[in-house]
């Protein structure tokens, strides 16, 4: 498999297993979906890890399967490709992103999909599709503009350009740095963390995190209300609750 789902006390990584470079063809992307949505369903997968291997994040697509698509072919094919990227997107637990070495075109966008990013010293992230006569379309366009505003997205886009792990942090691209060794360690002990954490407080936090920015505030503050409210039907809410006023903060274990 091209993308398998490995769990391990709590935290599902996600590992993409295409030598030497990742390329995200068809059956690749189809398989990150169908494994997506394993993670989401599976009660035992509480964080989420995305991870390319020591080496490479994901390189893009593979442009020689789509060389010989014409446009009915990719008119067909490019909701599926989207879809494929909105299921990790959808993931209803924390997600972290761990970077090595190139996460170009596909492999951003997949990168973009997580909570966080956590990158290596020497990664290189990109969106070159319109040094091919394209645009990004697995989401692109879109959630780099949201994550790092319109401008510096539209310098990324236009020009194709690479940028490096220290720009990548400084224009928000991602949320943490650490030397190339140390890239997974770092990112599963984030998603650890947050595995003993209330998973369906964390569930309604990313929910209304993610909803909220697709609207106005008004709306937006509804949606935070109803699901703040909701979590007090939960066994956790009265677990935290108990042990804070018991035993002070922090010191809550969660089922």
């Amino acid at each position: 498999m091209t993308v398998n789902l490995e769990v391990d006390e709590g935290v599902g990584t996600i590992r993409l297993d295409r030598p030497p470079m990742n390329a995200l063809d068809i059956a690749t992307q189809d398989r990150l979906r169908e494994v997506a949505e394993e993670a989401s369903r599976r009660e035992d997968v509480r964080a989420v890890v995305i991870w390319g291997g020591e080496k490479v994040f994901a390189a893009g697509a593979d442009i020689k399967e789509m060389q010989v698509m014409d446009y009915e072919a990719m008119a067909v094919r490019a909701r599926a490709l989207q879809d494929s990227f909105t299921a990790v997107a959808r993931i209803p637990k924390p997600v972290v992103a761990a970077v090595t070495g190139y996460a170009l075109g596909g492999g951003c966008e997949l990168a973009l999909c997580a909570d966080i990013r956590i990158a290596a010293d020497d990664a290189r992230l990109g969106q070159p599709e319109i040094l091919l006569g394209l645009i990004p379309g697995a989401g692109g366009t879109q959630r780099l503009s949201r994550l790092v505003g319109p401008a510096k997205a539209k310098d990324l886009i236009f020009t194709g350009r690479m940028v490096k792990a220290d720009e990548a942090l400084t224009i928000g691209l991602v949320d943490k740095v650490v030397p190339a060794g140390e890239v997974y360690a770092q990112a599963r002990a984030w998603a650890e963390r947050l595995a003993r954490g209330p998973a369906l407080a964390l569930r309604a936090a990313k929910e209304a995190v993610d909803a909220g920015l697709e609207t106005d505030l008004e709306t937006g503050l509804t949606i935070e209300r109803n699901l703040f409210a909701g979590l007090f039907a939960t066994e956790d809410r009265t677990t935290g609750m108990r042990s804070f006023v018991e035993e002070g903060p922090g010191k809550a274990k969660f089922r």
